[in-house]
């Protein structure tokens, strides 16, 4: 054979184990990388509606407010029980109850 031939089979093997070693290379990467723990959900509270139906009572036939409206206010606004006193949640009105 002549040197040219023996030159390019050389070239032509050097070509095909390259490709081989990159991989080997490409491999060693990814078993590096290290995967992160996955983030814990949390779960949201579910908002709870107005409960129109603790402010009413309903009667025999009548419906009575459990809880007083606010004298600043004007009807529509309940005021909160505290116990001694109650307190308008919307202008800050309180009144004590009597003892």
């Amino acid at each position: 054979m002549s040197k040219k031939a023996v030159e390019t089979k050389e070239k032509d093997k050097e070509k095909v184990e390259k490709p081989e070693e990159a991989k080997v290379v490409e491999e060693a990467v990814e078993e590096k990388v290290v995967a992160k723990p996955a983030k814990k959900r949390v779960e949201k509270k579910k908002k709870i509606g107005k409960k129109i139906f603790t402010y009413y009572k309903l009667g025999d036939e009548n419906l009575t407010r459990l809880r007083p409206f606010c004298e600043r206010c004007g009807q529509g606004y309940f005021m909160a029980d505290h116990g001694d006193r109650y307190t308008c949640g919307h202008c800050g009105f309180s009144r004590y109850k009597q003892t």
